[in-house]
């Protein structure tokens, strides 16, 4: 799988997700298994270009390539003044965003709003492509299937950035109408597949490694996104991967080794973020982590009484420690039955 100029370890990505795929999460996602990750949407105007969520949103220090960056935005002009601009500040990839539902974003006509006026979303890809162009930077679109049900133009506009030179196109299988309700459809991004010629994403309801294959044979997809399934259980990628070239399940990980990940998580994310936002911003986190493990609504709400990084931090380990005095791994944990299969299994060695 490769994007432009730049060999990807593998096809399996994490999705861009506003408040969630920030550096310390892409890190994380990155480290177990996924093989490309997305910045967080960055607005295309230019007075909030020096905020600090900007900023955090546009640090990749330390992470390893290739720097992909998503912006959004409604004017052509503006468009390519922060794709030169993210540029310079060492992006490598700049990914447009016709996905995001959002009514926030979808008010001032950027993100998935884009899909109702085409022409509009044409000239963005063009001038994104020619501030792209001379620094050898390749542009990706990300895109849903339309904007409502009786109006599914994804191949219609997946052609045309092709032609403006799009270098990947990733579909969520859902309209802007639909946001995250219902079940995404995949005929849609199959017919956009068999349209085009550069490598296209699958994107939506990917949650397990059977999932992921069921994906890939009805789309014919170069590559599968996962978003939402992700939050809490970033090892997905490594279970997918596995599954895919092995057909064997990989053992689910040691109650350990999530007490550890989630731990090294909140401190990168407290670096970033700093005390103040770092404890509040990580709640959700935290939320996800402990979502379908016992008591992990209580810890939940216990979380949004605590304001300190270290009293946080010390919180969650003794959570996972208290439930490593019962079970080994998160699999027994949250599906009783595995020990009974646990030789279907094979061994994390990540």
């Amino acid at each position: 799988m490769n994007i432009g100029p730049f060999i990807l370890p593998n096809p399996f990505f994490v999705a861009p997700m506003a408040g969630v795929t920030d550096r310390p999460f892409r890190l994380l996602c990155k480290k177990l298994g996924a093989g490309y990750a997305v910045s967080e949407m960055i607005s295309s105007r230019t007075d909030l270009r020096n905020t600090p969520k900007t900023a955090r949103r546009a640090n990749h220090l330390g992470e390893p390539g290739p720097i992909a960056v998503q912006i959004a935005g409604t004017e052509p002009p503006m468009m390519y003044e922060a794709a030169a601009h993210n540029i310079d500040q060492g992006a490598q990839i700049i990914d447009i965003n016709m996905g995001c539902p959002a009514r926030k974003v979808c008010n001032k006509w950027a993100g998935s709003a884009l899909m109702q006026d085409e022409a509009l979303a044409l000239r963005i890809i063009e001038a994104v492509v020619a501030a792209c162009a001379p620094h050898g930077v390749p542009v990706t679109l990300k895109m849903r299937t339309g904007w409502s049900q009786s109006n599914k133009n994804a191949v219609r506009l997946a052609q045309a950035a092709e032609r403006a030179g799009v270098q990947m196109i990733t579909v969520h299988g859902r309209t802007r109408e639909q946001g995250y309700a219902g079940v995404a459809e995949y005929d849609t991004i199959a017919a956009v597949k068999a349209a085009v010629r550069v490598p296209v994403v699958a994107n939506g309801d990917i949650d397990s490694p059977e999932k992921a294959r069921a994906v890939l044979a009805v789309t014919g997809a170069d590559a599968l996104m996962v978003g939402r399934a992700a939050q809490g259980r970033p090892w997905i990628f490594r279970e997918i991967a596995h599954f895919l070239a092995t057909g064997s399940h990989l053992a689910p990980p040691l109650v350990a080794e999530v007490k550890h990940l989630a731990l090294d998580h909140l401190q990168d994310h407290y670096a970033l973020y700093g005390e103040f936002l770092g404890v509040r911003s990580a709640r959700k986190h935290i939320g996800w982590y402990v979502k379908t493990l016992p008591g992990g609504e209580d810890f939940r709400q216990r979380m949004n009484s605590i304001e300190d990084c270290d009293q946080q931090g010390a919180a969650v380990a003794e959570y996972f420690d208290q439930l490593n005095e019962r079970w080994d791994r998160i699999g027994d944990v949250v599906a009783p039955d595995f020990a009974d299969h646990e030789d279907k299994y094979v061994e994390t060695t990540a």
